[in-house]
């Protein structure tokens, strides 16, 4: 099973899931993205500071895929946040990635202390229109470091935010779709495992003879994010992306909205990052 796709801002497609990689190694990584790729991933997540980008790289020359048909996405640390930064950031990345185009870059956190995001930004919009990536992308962005961003003319495709039942981060979705910014959901299924024994999800599970990882995550593709469940796995990791092919009901996604308790596990990406 492969995921459908939706469009971005740019006119860019990606893939409705993917898969995450923190924190595997090469090694450990590049077998992991070759078995999703053979179960039917096309978008694979990975980030300068994972230090896991060459595996990633592996791992799709080992699938024998064509590279086209991959959405590779890497991100970004701060020592990168200016114009020019970003450009030899892209170039470190591609080299580790062994392509000569990544379909998503993003700034990995805004660092507002250190500065520079906005113009970080205006240098991947940059890249963008010379070709050598596809897509804008941000990570752990909030509402307000996105409104300076729009406010100089610049519109990312993506903000990569933390998101699980238990913080479903209402305001940061509603900002996005408000402005045309596609949210990614990375930890989707939360870090308590307890998340997956709460009896909205359970209930929902058995009555769709699912298990309750796919429920979350098929919760997260029907309330406007793509998911990015790490796992390698292999049962996992096909299972993972099996959830196209049933739809929760309303009252039950309703009822995964109400394990919100808050932003308490979200780090605050004022003050923390890389």
């Amino acid at each position: 099973m492969t995921a459908p796709t939706l469009t971005l801002t740019s006119g860019t497609t990606i893939p409705a899931l993917g898969l995450g990689t923190w924190p595997m190694d090469d090694a450990d990584v590049a077998t992991a993205v070759e078995t999703a790729i053979g179960a039917g991933y096309r978008l694979i997540d990975t980030a300068e500071n994972y230090g896991n980008e060459a595996g990633v790289g592996e791992g799709v020359r080992r699938s024998g895929i064509d590279r086209g048909e991959v959405f590779l996405t890497t991100k970004f640390n701060e020592k990168w946040h200016s114009y020019d930064g970003v450009r030899q950031a892209f170039e470190a990345s591609a080299a580790r990635l062994g392509v000569d185009y990544i379909d998503l870059f993003l700034a990995h956190w805004p660092r507002p202390a250190f500065g520079g995001f906005v113009e970080a930004v205006r240098g991947l919009v940059a890249l963008r229109e010379e070709g050598l990536i596809r897509a804008v992308g941000v990570s752990n962005f909030k509402p307000a470091h996105l409104q300076a961003v729009l406010d100089a003319g610049l519109v990312p495709d993506v903000n990569q935010i933390k998101r699980d039942p238990r913080n479903p981060r209402r305001a940061e979705l509603a900002f996005h779709a408000e402005h045309g910014i596609l949210t990614e959901a990375y930890t989707p299924l939360g870090k308590a495992g307890d998340l997956l024994a709460e009896p909205a999800i359970t209930q929902a599970a058995q009555a769709h003879g699912r298990t309750p990882a796919q429920v979350v995550l098929r919760w997260h593709t029907q309330t406007g994010a793509v998911p990015i469940p790490k796992s390698a796995n292999p049962g996992r990791i096909a299972e993972n992306i099996a959830i196209f092919d049933f739809e929760l009901t309303a009252d039950e996604i309703a009822g995964i909205d109400a394990l919100d308790t808050g932003d308490a596990d979200v780090a605050d990406s004022d003050v923390v990052g890389h």
